[in-house]
């Protein structure tokens, strides 16, 4: 293993051990690479066309997702999890979204 290499894995552990502490807050935002989206689709009682529409994916993706043929990357990951934590209010911006660009087009 190179020093560049070790230098890093070093550094994550130190930063690991004050977070465990209490003495640091972690410096990046935790994503896990695996998101359950049938489950957060499941306990909003929505299929997966409605899951899509309301939250602006395509039907594909999410059946793409739940089979396991993909999985959500990057930035869809953490949306995942927003919405997971807080559907309403996800929802609720992107209704005021729409309709300030409604808003928008009328003038």
């Amino acid at each position: 293993m190179g020093t560049k290499a070790f230098k890093k894995i070093e550094a994550g552990l130190t930063e690991a051990l004050e977070i465990a502490r209490g003495r640091a807050k972690p410096a990046r935002l935790y994503i896990p690479a695996e998101i359950d989206v049938k489950a957060i689709r499941t306990k909003l009682a929505l299929s997966q066309s409605d899951f899509a529409a309301y939250f602006g994916f395509t039907a594909t993706q999410i059946k793409d997702w739940e089979q396991g043929r993909s999985r959500p990357l990057g930035g869809n990951r953490a949306y995942l999890m927003i919405i997971n934590r807080d559907p309403e209010g996800v929802r609720a911006i992107l209704h005021a979204i729409m309709e300030s660009r409604k808003g928008r087009r009328a003038a």
